[in-house]
């Protein structure tokens, strides 16, 4: 089974062949990721009009690329799989509509793949997970905790009330002068910072409710910064590690009564597992602080590499072969539209703070 998988969700042109041989291992045969991050530095974000416009003038080289790498041709590909949501609707069109133009040209079934989707099943591609586990995803538009039950079948137990933490941690560095992308730049000036200097409040920790909230702590980082203005390198290090630190405790405070519930509700399982996922997994300090987290209550912690965290097509044609084994792929995908939003938990209810659409999710 090979499946074509393409990924324009938002700064990154991916395209990636991902093929399954009974009862072997996966195996990415090409994983092609392009990044925009240079045409979107100057602004300190990511700006979707130039961001469609990249996914236009780079996507058919990006997959020709990957049918080479992989010595698949498109003859062979069994399926083809894209990001159909959530994300920025500029870049999902330019995406989708490829992949049903290349699916027609070929005739190929196409899977619309949901984006969380990709980041819930890429510990089964890499590490075999079986359900249920347990996924923290933290990216930049998306934080939440979802139990992994099976394909398509997913619970979100917590997601953010106002900023994501990907968010949080660009404009805290757009805040200190900082250059994009934010969060390694964070993390690159809190190595050399005081963590301890700056008491900066762990949102929501001791909270009954499950979710989270970063609003508040980026608000405490700017009126930091303002009142010993002008700022010297040490205090943007001190700053950056205070802030880091703060995410990381509340983080663990979260996450950890989401381990407790996952050992209530599945008290069969014999190894449950923790999954982080997403650009923020990277970080060091937020994956120790979880790492040990996780030993003291027992899970298994799993983090895909980086490249398989942040946005990449490898993890879209893995949802593509989940879904086409399970019996899932669609029937309609043909004239599937794409989606900004798009929850994995379609039953969950839109939290205050969210958007009248739903949650960040």
């Amino acid at each position: 089974m090979r499946v074509l998988g393409i990924e324009t969700s938002c700064d990154e042109t991916a395209a990636s062949v991902v093929a399954l041989d009974g009862a072997s291992a996966p195996e990415i045969l090409s994983n092609i990721v392009l990044s925009q991050i240079e045409e979107h530095a100057a602004f300190g974000g990511v700006v979707p009009e130039i961001a469609a416009r990249a996914h236009v003038e780079a996507l058919d080289a990006i997959v020709e690329a990957a049918l080479a790498d992989s010595a698949v041709s498109l003859d062979e590909v069994d399926a083809v799989a894209a990001t159909a949501g959530p994300g920025l609707v500029g870049g999902l069109i330019v995406g989708l509509m490829t992949a049903k133009a290349i699916a027609a040209a070929a005739n190929k079934p196409l899977i619309a793949i949901n984006h969380l989707e990709g980041h819930a099943l890429t510990a089964r591609l890499t590490d075999g997970l079986d359900f249920p586990y347990l996924l923290l995803l933290v990216s930049g538009g998306h934080t939440q905790i979802v139990a992994v039950r099976g394909v398509g079948d997913y619970q979100r137990w917590a997601t953010t009330i106002d900023d994501a933490l990907g968010e949080a941690f660009d404009k805290t560095a757009k805040m200190l002068g900082l250059p994009y992308p934010g969060g390694p730049n964070v993390e690159k000036a809190a190595a050399s910072g005081d963590a301890g200097r700056f008491a900066f409040p762990r949102p929501m920790k001791g909270s009954a409710q499950p979710d989270f909230s970063f609003s508040g702590l980026k608000t405490a980082v700017r009126q930091a910064a303002t009142a010993i203005a002008p700022l010297s390198d040490q205090d943007v290090a001190d700053i950056c590690a205070s802030f880091q630190a703060a995410v990381a405790d509340a983080l663990s405070d979260r996450v950890g009564r989401a381990l407790a519930r996952f050992r209530k509700e599945f008290p069969d399982k014999a190894s449950p597992a923790l999954v982080v996922a997403g650009g923020v997994a990277a970080n060091r300090t937020i994956k120790g602080t979880l790492e040990a987290l996780c030993s003291e209550a027992g899970f298994a912690f799993v983090a895909p590499p980086q490249k398989l965290c942040t946005d990449n097509a490898a993890m879209i044609a893995w949802a593509g072969i989940e879904r086409l084994r399970a019996g899932m792929a669609g029937e309609n995908a043909a004239g599937f539209v794409p989606r900004s939003r798009w929850p994995l938990d379609s039953v969950s209810a839109p939290l205050v703070g969210s958007g009248r659409r739903g949650a960040k999710a």
